[in-house]
């Protein structure tokens, strides 16, 4: 609602002039007139002003409030018109749109933008009070076609269409011609097509070309003849996905990229002299691979409608669905591109000289919309409309859409992410079988109104529904690869788009579209069927909905050539005249029409006359014919006429004249009836039928010569003349005349000619033996066949009528000769020909060494065997139980067997099972024992194959046997309970301390564990816990001591079980290589120490006990130890002493670990060549110096035990005296972590000898291995105690096994160099 205040301001001159005369009242009489007569003007222009005013407001309350326009998608109120004109002469189309905002309109020809200043003069485009007109002047013929108006505004677009038809004096009209002169040479030119493009197959994204060959007369090159492109009666133009070209003879049209849309009927229509020359092919365009095997063809055809500035109707046409599951639905994409529109908004002000009005706008929130109902209703969406509210405000509006489900009062948003400006809107997503209410709301940018009234409950439903199936598939023929399909059309066709074709392989059930593309009419020519096949055809119908139900399937249909009457025969010769009758023959019609040739008629004349007579009324069934009541001496023509189901064919050309003489020369008359067979890449069977007259004498035999075709040189194929009528002719060209003659005729001259032009390719004969009665067999495929092909054998190329040696059976493409019981009477060429057909033939020879193998898998399918992949066998299982199997390659589901045990048939007592899918059968005995030994055997039947397999179980053999069930079985038993699942074993760690360890199964918390050596128990600090899968006792500084049995035991109250190790003999020499391994890889370098007895070398490792294989070496020779030279070792270190040495003692010392794989050596130079340059006669000096050296370094004179047992909070005092010069620096550790002094622990060092530690109420935890080292400037040397605590009452714990202390010297090893010996 508006309300309008308009203010009137007055001017203040009357009041200034009014005070100016008073004040000057003086002044003269003129001059007063003057002011008087202006100040009554100024009066009476106020008192009209006022007046207005008053007006005005009066005329207020009967102003009315006009909605503001409705936003308008274009619409033309009058559409183009089209219109035909004569050249030169100029054509006006126009148009009235009406839309809001103004459309803008834009003119098209044949689709492309007309731009007047790309032809200035040409086009005048104008635009008067909403008529919008195109002008056109001086039109010329290249300006004919279809011109379109497109109105645009931000609401939607619309299309208006007229087709302009110039004419010119020239009767054909081209559109794409581009001058009169051009158009009259292109009229004038002759046109022959040649070869053209044929029924075409592609693929989804590939590329293809129809090509057309012609003849142009004149072939002029810059002036092509005009062709045009037709799909389906569109006609097509150049594009990206068109691509045309004419010239050089040749009419191209390429699709780059093919898509289902480009499948159709296409045509070249090219303009000719005396018209039109046209040639049409079907493009079959079928789907490509799908990314997702099942996956459907993709939809065609897309369109959109409805358009507008809030939404698009999108509508497509279905795939076809053959194979692939039904379609759930589809997926939309959109690309967005965005339309620019000009709009100017003028803003016009009325001003008037002297009042100003101001208008002051109040905008209100907008009524609700009205009359909101559905317009449009179907299955996928409905579509709303309303009437706009009033008033709604000068504010632009928009509308929300609700709904609900049926009576409910819960509202729901449906255009939540679209602005919708346009009074009509689709919406989605709506159940089946639901009804719903909808409700529209006006919003602008001051509020929303009340919703609008909702509408009645609205339940989407499908007008029209898929269509009925179609009705009656009939299939009829066409060509030899395809068959005409026509259907009765559906009782409901509800909007049909098309049909989609399927066929099917009889006997496949596997179907395949014919068609990609919903095609309109009712009938269809199926492409690219296999000729003999024999197919069935269903169809369906297809509408926006989807598709109908498939029709009922077609009569089965046999594919062959369309039936029509045969082609003329020809080569009419004569065999014999006897002086009143001729013997003829003749040859097939190449074109038989696609039927048998039932019958021949002929006729006759003689040379001089023109009139032909009938030979016999009754015509000849065969290409032969004897012609009686002939005047001895005249001269006859004949022809001929073949006839069949279609009806009789043309006659043949007259024959030559023949003279009827009776024949009475020696030689025989020609052979007749030559025809090519089993025609090869490289060879051709060429068979003729013996002379009529056999002259004077028996025919001897034939000679065939052969000829490239065009060529009169022959040459001699046989060089010995063949007595039978055939012969096998090896060739290197495709094309070539035969000559066949007989062997007593002298003369040179050709008898037959016959040429062969085919290059033919056929499958071959198989032989083979049938797998289910053995049966030996000869079996052809033929490539070819028609419906009244017969398959004839023959054996040496004589054909088999009957015969008790062989039985014929033929279905389809395939005809079998099986052999009743083939013997070497049997060998031989067989040969095979398909009648009605190009020479589809085959050949086969049967020798005696394929015979042999053929009748050897006869027999073995006669009496076959069940193939064995293993022989009887046994297997002991894990609970003792003895498993008997057998594997056979193969089994069926209804084998027999038995199992036999020492002549008896087993029936019961065992497990007796088979599995067909692997061929295994098997018999379990549970319980094994003395009893069971002898011999098995198991006897198979499967079907009439049979087997037998035995097994001999005794003695020795069975003995074992027996055994190892025996002991599974009580293996079994101890695995009910605790049990070891791996026993004892040993493995030496890096530190070479020895580890029993073993694996434990089946244990619980109550299950006890416990170490034993020699029967006694060994004590542990940490009892075992057998929840942990395993345990172990470790053996460090092992060495013969530690020999002896070894033994774990397992309990609880399931049972019990023990591991027993023996650590003697092999096992004990195997522990020690595997110590002198770890061992050997640690050893360091030799070091030489000086004693006051002499020399020592010495070699640390981590462990060293003297049962290690370790030899010692001087110059290559092994030292043994003596009083000389001792060998000796501690438990870290290998040495060797070598007492008071002399020069003979230089040389190399090399010492050898061994640990039973490989040695481990290190090599000390005692030569006196360089590092050491040692005169032996100095030697003792040099060790006794270094000995004191030696005497003067930190050590432990004593004090200190090896191993410290003492009760739980007591004090432990380790005392010990030390001596070094000078004195030496004293480090206590426990566990190898260096020990500070603390309240618990005190470390006292006095006088320089006497070190101790204490600790202060010691505890369990203070148990572990300490150590003192003790060090100076000349070395020192650690020394190990260990110390165990016990808790009060407790066992006095006893040293483990192999513990001890180890004093350990820090090596200083002699520096020889440091001494200067003079």
């Amino acid at each position: 609602m508006y309300i309008l205040i308009f203010c009137m301001l007055r001017a203040p001159e009357g009041m200034q002039e009014y005070q100016r005369m008073a004040a000057h009242f003086g002044r003269d009489l003129v001059q007063l007139q003057h002011e008087l007569h202006r100040m009554k003007v100024a009066t009476k222009e106020q008192v009209d002003n006022i007046e207005i005013t008053r007006e005005v407001k009066g005329m207020m309350p009967l102003r009315k409030d006009y909605p503001a326009e409705v936003p308008k998608a274009p619409d033309f109120l009058v559409s183009l018109r089209s219109h035909t004109v004569w050249e030169k002469t100029p054509v006006k189309l126009f148009c009235t749109v009406s839309g809001k905002p103004n459309p803008i309109v834009k003119w098209y020809r044949n689709n492309v933008a007309i731009e007047p200043l790309s032809a200035p003069g040409k086009y005048k485009i104008e635009n008067k009070y909403g008529v919008h007109s195109l002008i056109i002047s001086r039109c010329a013929v290249t300006d004919s076609g279809i011109y379109s108006a497109v109105a645009t505004n931000p609401h939607g677009k619309a299309t208006s269409k007229a087709t302009v038809c110039v004419r010119s004096e020239c009767v054909f009209f081209s559109p794409h011609i581009f001058s009169l002169s051009l158009l009259v040479i292109r009229c004038k030119l002759e046109v022959t097509l040649l070869e053209s493009f044929g029924v075409t197959f592609g693929t989804e994204g590939e590329s293809v070309s129809l090509v057309a060959n012609m003849v142009v007369v004149p072939d002029l090159p810059n002036l092509p003849p005009e062709a045009m492109w037709y799909r389906d009666d569109t006609l097509l133009m150049p594009s990206r996905w068109a691509e045309m070209s004419i010239g050089g003879g040749v009419a191209k049209l390429t699709l780059p990229h093919l898509n289902k849309d480009d499948e159709g009927l296409y045509t070249l229509c090219i303009w000719t002299k005396d018209g039109t020359a046209e040639h049409s092919a079907y493009l079959f365009v079928k789907d490509a691979t799908p990314t997702v095997a099942g996956a459907p063809g993709a939809p065609m055809d897309v369109a959109v409608f409805d358009v507008n500035a809030d939404y698009v109707l999108v509508s497509w046409k279905p795939p076809n669905t053959t194979h692939e599951a039904p379609i759930t639905g589809y997926f939309v994409d959109r690309s967005c591109k965005l339309l620019y529109v000009d709009v100017m908004l003028k803003v016009l002000f009325c001003i008037n000289k002297h009042l100003i009005y101001s208008c002051l706008v109040y905008v209100t929130i907008p009524d609700p919309p009205t009359n909101v109902h559905a317009t449009e209703i179907n299955k996928t969406y409905i579509v709303l409309n309303w009437t706009p509210p009033s008033p709604r405000g000068r504010a632009p509006v928009w509308y929300l859409i609700e709904k609900c489900v049926g009576d409910s009062h819960i509202w729901q948003r449906v255009n939540t992410a679209v602005q919708l400006r346009s009074p009509r809107f689709p919406v989605y997503d709506m159940e089946d079988k639901k009804s719903y209410r909808f409700r529209v709301i006006t919003v602008n940018k001051y509020g929303s109104s009340e919703p609008s009234e909702p509408t009645a409950a609205i339940q989407k439903v499908d007008p029209y529904g898929v269509p009925s199936a179609p009705g009656q598939v009939i299939a009829s023929r066409n060509t030899k690869t395809s068959a005409f399909v026509q259907w009765e059309p559906p009782k409901h066709a509800n909007n049909l788009m098309g049909y989609y074709v399927d066929a099917s392989l009889v006997g496949s059930k596997k179907w395949f579209p014919c068609n990609h593309r919903p095609y309109k009419h009712t009938r269809f020519v199926v492409h690219g069927l296999v000729p003999g096949d024999t197919y069935v055809f269903r169809v369906q119908a297809v509408n926006a909905s989807g598709l109908s139900e498939e029709s009922q399937d077609s009569a089965p249909f046999f594919i062959d050539a369309a039936l029509s009457t045969p082609s003329a025969p020809y080569g009419i010769s004569l065999l014999n005249c006897n002086g009143s009758s001729m013997t003829l023959a003749w040859k097939r019609p190449k074109n038989t029409g696609g039927s048998k040739i039932t019958s021949y008629y002929l006729d006759k004349r003689e040379a001089e006359s023109v009139d032909w007579k009938e030979v016999n009324p009754s015509p000849a069934a065969h290409r032969t014919f004897m012609v009686e009541n002939l005047t001895t001496g005249v001269f006859y023509e004949f022809k001929i006429q073949a006839a069949n189901l279609a009806g009789v064919g043309l006659p043949s050309e007259p024959s030559k004249a023949f003279a009827c003489e009776a024949w009475t020369m020696a030689e025989p008359g020609p052979a007749y009836d030559i025809s090519f067979w089993e025609v090869r890449d490289t060879f051709v069977l060429v068979q003729w039928k013996p002379p009529v007259y056999a002259g004077a004498g028996p025919i001897t035999g034939y000679f065939v010569d052969m000829a490239k075709k065009g060529s009169s040189d022959f040459v001699a194929v046989n060089a010995e003349p063949v007595g039978h009528c055939y012969l096998k002719v090896s060739h290197k060209t495709p094309h070539f005349v035969a000559k066949l003659k007989n062997a007593n005729i002298e003369d040179k001259d050709m008898n037959v000619i016959s040429v062969w032009t085919r290059d033919w390719s056929t499958k071959e004969i198989v032989c083979g033996v049938d797998e289910e009665t053995g049966d030996i067999f000869l079996n052809f495929e033929a490539c070819e066949v028609s419906e009244t092909s017969k398959f004839t054998w023959s054996k040496s190329y004589k054909e088999i009528t009957e015969s008790s040696r062989v039985s014929i059976t033929s279905s389809g493409r395939n005809s079998k000769l099986t052999f009743v019981n083939a013997e070497k009477e049997d060998l031989g060429i067989y040969s095979v020909a398909v009648t009605n057909t190009d020479g589809v033939s085959s050949s086969y020879s049967v020798n005696e060494e394929e015979l042999k193998k053929m009748l050897e898998l006869s027999y073995n399918i006669k009496h076959p065997i069940v193939p064995l992949k293993t022989e009887l066998n046994y297997e002991i299982l894990e609970k003792g139980h003895v498993r008997f199997w057998v594997q056979a390659m193969k089994l069926s589901s209804s084998v027999n067997y038995r199992f036999i045990v020492n002549d008896k048939a087993i029936t019961s007592g065992y497990k007796i099972s088979h599995d067909a899918s692997t061929g295994i059968i098997q018999m379990t005995i549970e319980h094994f024992t003395k009893a069971n030994e002898g011999t098995y055997t198991i006897q198979i039947h499967d079907g009439k194959a049979k087997s037998q397999s035995s097994l001999v179980l005794v003695g020795d053999a069975f003995k074992g046997a027996l055994k190892e069930a025996e002991f599974q079985r009580k293996e079994h038993i101890r695995k009910q309970g605790p049990h070891f699942s791996e026993y004892l074993s040993f493995h030496v760690t890096d530190d070479c301390t020895v580890m029993l360890v073993c694996k434990l199964a089946n244990v619980k918390k109550e299950t006890t564990f416990t170490w034993f050596k020699d029967d006694e128990e060994i004590p542990v600090d940490v009892p075992p816990n057998p929840m942990s899968g395993s345990c172990s006792l470790p053996i460090p500084m092992f060495s013969r001591k530690d020999q002896g049995i070894y033994k774990a035991v397992l309990g609880d109250d399931h049972g019990k079980d023990t591991s027993v190790y023996d650590i003697s003999g092999k096992v004990f020499e195997d522990i020690i290589n595997a110590i002198a391994s770890i061992a050997g890889s640690s050893a360091s370098d030799l070091v030489l120490q000086c004693t006051p007895e002499g020399i020592r070398l010495q070699c640390y490792m981590k462990y060293y006990t003297e049962e290690m294989k370790t030899s010692w070496f001087h110059r290559d020779s092994k030292i043994s130890s003596s009083e000389k030279m001792r060998i000796g070792g501690t438990s870290e270190m290998a040495w060797m002493q070598i007492c008071e040495p002399t020069d003979k003692e230089k040389g190399h010392y090399t010492i050898e670990i061994h640990d039973g794989k490989k040695s481990h050596s290190r090599t000390f130079d005692l030569s006196g060549q360089g590092k050491w340059k040692l005169d032996f006669g100095n030697s003792v000096q040099m060790c006794y110096m270094n000995y004191l050296l030696s005497v003067d370094r930190g050590r432990v004179v004593g004090g200190l035990p090896d191993v410290v047992t003492i009760m739980e909070k007591k004090s432990l005092s380790l005392t010990c005296t030390v001596w070094g010069d000078p004195s030496p620096e004293v480090t206590w550790f426990k566990n190898e972590q260096e020990v500070v002094s603390d309240d618990r622990y005190k470390i006292t060092f006095e006088g320089g000898k006497f070190a101790s530690l204490t600790i202060n109420n010691v505890y369990v935890e203070d148990s572990g291995k300490y150590s003192i080292n003790v060090r100076n400037k000349y070395g020192g040397e650690f020394v190990e105690i260990t110390v165990s605590v016990y808790k009060q009452g407790g066992d006095i714990p006893e040293p483990k096994l192999g513990q001890m202390a180890k004093p350990a010297v820090t090596p200083n090893s002699t520096n020889l160099e440091s001494f200067n010996f003079k």
